[in-house]
């Protein structure tokens, strides 16, 4: 498959973060990469089904579209991740490979061809991602729902975890997809306090801790989550002050990845984090109350995502929380 240039216009893609950015060496040229990165090139049977399912429906999925270093250990595990409302966002973070350009118009049929995508793999657990659509009055909330609810009537019993936008913190639209009762809400993070305008200008800090307060208010029967992405500019104790935040947030779920670099257009890596730092902030993030944390260098939000929620419920905090039963075994299975 030809690999589509995500920014034919060569603009850098991050803002400058702070004075001495590689005083690790990192990025200096001919630097290698620590061995705890090392991944197998994507190949496989199911892995080759996959990719010519998702392009015979005309879908789009993040494990391709933000370059995920786990693609073909999840697609040989027949587990994915779609991207919804199409692969051009409104928004542009400096860690992302998604295109940043004006969006498509929406596709109403893509919730049914997600469901029959669904069906045809075998899953027993999906998570649904999206690019950022402000060009939307809604921000594509319906959408989200109607996929929801696709996926439910085509693999009655299917977990279904959902990874939006903010959606500019309106609670009416956050409240449009809630209520279609996804079993995970994810929202991400992804960088601490001090970074995040620099990282996520269009996002914010607090913004993003609000919308995961809200979607616990408004259905305490969800697991809620968020991600952390290491080695753009943090450090150690900022890292365990975002743990905290989302521990306060009531956040029963947390992912936590090595940062790398899509292009050199893209931030600066700073620092290679290793595994027993990440090992740390495991144990510190369980410690405040987070139900699973899954921290790891190639994690990624939605790496073994059934998986991390059959943990999460299994350990969480609030008796309140209910979901699929049909993923919660530990039969195992596609999609787990």
């Amino acid at each position: 498959m030809q690999v589509r240039d995500h920014n034919p216009h060569k603009r850098r893609l991050h803002l400058p973060i702070v004075p001495g950015i590689d005083e690790y060496g990192v990025n200096a040229p001919g630097a290698r990469k620590p061995p705890w990165l090392k991944v197998k090139l994507p190949s496989g049977p199911a892995y080759s089904e996959l990719k010519d399912l998702m392009r015979g429906l005309s879908l789009h999925t993040v494990c391709e579209e933000a370059m995920c270093p786990n693609i073909g250990e999840c697609w040989e595990d027949k587990e994915a991740t779609f991207l919804i409302l199409g692969d051009k966002c409104t928004r542009r973070c400096g860690f992302c490979d998604v295109t940043t350009a004006r969006p498509d118009p929406v596709d109403e049929e893509e919730p049914e061809r997600i469901a029959e995508a669904v069906k045809a793999m075998g899953l027993r657990y999906v998570v649904l991602t999206g690019v950022a659509r402000d060009d939307l009055e809604d921000d594509g909330a319906r959408i989200w729902a109607a996929a929801i609810r696709a996926i439910r009537q085509a693999v009655p019993g299917c977990g279904v975890e959902v990874l939006p936008t903010d959606f500019k913190g309106g609670e009416r639209d956050l409240a449009t997809v809630i209520d279609a009762e996804p079993d995970v809400f994810a929202h991400n993070l992804e960088t601490v306090r001090r970074l995040h305008a620099r990282i996520r200008p269009a996002f914010g800090y607090d913004r993003s801790l609000g919308v995961l307060r809200t979607a616990k208010r408004l259905r305490t029967s969800q697991l809620t989550k968020s991600n952390i992405i290491v080695g753009m500019g943090e450090r150690p104790e900022e890292v365990a002050e975002a743990l905290h935040d989302l521990a306060e947030a009531g956040c029963d779920i947390v992912t936590m990845g090595q940062y790398l670099r899509p292009t050199q257009l893209h931030l600066p890596v700073d620092r290679w984090v290793t595994p027993e730092e990440f090992a740390e902030h495991k144990r510190l993030g369980e410690s405040f109350g987070i139900a699973h944390v899954e921290a790891g260098p190639l994690v990624r939000s939605s790496y073994h995502a059934g998986k991390q929620a059959r943990r999460a419920f299994a350990a969480a905090r609030s008796p309140a929380i209910s979901v699929s039963r049909h993923w919660t075994e530990e039969s195992g299975g596609a999609g787990l």
